[in-house]
């Protein structure tokens, strides 16, 4: 496949940026387009749940950033993101799997009063921190940090690792006074230094605190 492809959605998103990273690392030629989540009828065309990131492509739009990662790997094989042995292959897919729907997905009923000024009940709190606690334990029995988190090569896992692990971390010490990826999984810290001095992860970074530069100091409706 040649003809370049489109990715929607907008760079603090920790998805979008999950996909970027992939991208840049398989040395896929792309393009970026700005877009916001949305209710409205032309976003809902594209992107069935109104959410980003969501991906243009020479066949149609797909959507879900799992689904993105996946289309990457099979469409541009070279350099592999994954491991050639399909156990391995689906040891990452197990690290991504657990890190999204146990970690990053209760993480995120704290963002609204960790990262936008709003405010998250008490109730929600204590319920996140029990599910937090549960998935970092089983968490610890995944991972390998060898160096990557999967073992002796990067991986997608490592791109979702990267984006979503530091959100955790920030949210669980604005609102609990604690890091739980620090608690939990101590060689965290170093791993996502390694990661983080990587070229594509750099960039990925500086265009992610740009974007959320631009997306605080926007007027508000």
């Amino acid at each position: 496949m040649t003809t370049p492809i489109t990715l929607c959605g907008f760079a603090v998103s920790n998805y979008y940026n999950k996909v970027k990273l992939s991208l840049l690392e398989k040395g896929v030629p792309f393009t970026e387009a700005v877009v916001f989540p949305s209710q409205g009828d032309e976003m809902l065309a594209e992107s069935p749940m109104g959410k980003v990131p969501f991906m243009r492509t020479p066949k149609g739009v797909l959507s879900e950033s799992q689904v993105l990662t996946e289309f990457i790997e099979d469409s541009w094989p070279e350099p592999a993101l994954y491991p050639h042995d399909i156990y391995a292959r689906a040891r990452c897919r197990e690290l991504i799997e657990h890190i999204e729907l146990h970690l990053e997905l209760p993480a995120r009923r704290l963002y609204l009063e960790a990262f936008f000024g709003g405010t998250v009940s008490e109730e929600t709190k204590k319920e996140v921190a029990l599910l937090l606690e549960k998935g970092l334990r089983s968490l610890t029995r995944l991972t390998r940090f060898a160096p990557f988190i999967a073992g002796d090569s990067f991986t997608h896992a490592d791109c979702a690792a990267w984006v979503h692990l530091p959100l955790v971390s920030q949210a669980t010490r604005k609102i609990y006074g604690r890091d739980f990826i620090d608690e939990f999984l101590p060689q965290a810290k170093a791993y996502l230094k390694l990661i983080g001095e990587r070229p594509h992860a750099q960039k990925v970074n500086d265009d992610r605190k740009a974007a959320m530069e631009a997306y605080m100091s926007r007027p508000k409706k």
